[in-house]
């Protein structure tokens, strides 16, 4: 599950780079081939996706998981998968902060003396293939999940930067989805009312 997803985002990653590569290209041969690889670059990430699907559908387990993580608002089919794949086992984490520091979204504060007093920002120590799957999704979520809207919402209202917002939905994304795994249950916003 892990290759699969991997390929797969890595993939998309090509895809991008390609896609910027012909929006700045002016000569129509280099485009034209550019395109050709492209097309088969999209191919390849269709047949990838659909590999992950039938792995996922032929594991009961896999599939209630993937089930379960997609009733959150702001996690689809992929994410969910990634986040499966990434995550791994959610009984190995006793916690959903034990979760968020394994994926490096936890806060790390600069100390040295009295001389350095920087700003608290995410750890980044963790895995990076995590946190970048979950940071689309937890800009969806501040818009469409009323748990991780209101969080953010309380966190511009104390000043806090775009990003600094941003970093700490994906955590509130993260401790969710571990929450409902841990749990077994579809996501219930009641039970995040004022977060």
């Amino acid at each position: 599950m892990k290759e699969l997803t991997r390929g797969f985002y890595q993939l998309k990653k090509e895809r991008d780079r390609l896609n910027n590569q012909i929006d700045q290209s002016e000569n129509p041969t280099v485009t034209g081939s550019l395109e050709s690889v492209l097309e088969s670059i999209n191919e390849q990430i269709d047949r990838l996706e659909e590999a992950i699907d039938q792995h996922v559908r032929s594991s009961k387990t896999l599939a209630r998981n993937r089930d379960l993580l997609e009733t959150i608002p702001g996690i689809g089919q992929t994410t969910a998968a990634l986040v499966l794949a990434e995550l791994g086992d959610h009984e190995r984490f006793e916690s959903a902060r034990q979760a968020a520091a394994y994926a490096g979204l936890t806060p790390a504060h600069h100390e040295s003396g009295s001389s350095v007093h920087r700003k608290p920002h995410l750890s980044k120590v963790g895995s990076s293939r995590l946190r970048r799957a979950l940071y689309f999704p937890a800009m969806a979520a501040l818009r469409c999940n009323a748990a991780v809207e209101a969080f953010g919402d309380r966190l511009a209202q104390r000043g806090k930067e775009d990003m600094v917002i941003i970093g700490a939905a994906m955590r509130k994304l993260l401790h969710i989805c571990y929450g409902v795994l841990k749990n077994q249950t579809p996501f219930d916003a009641s039970l995040h009312r004022g977060t």
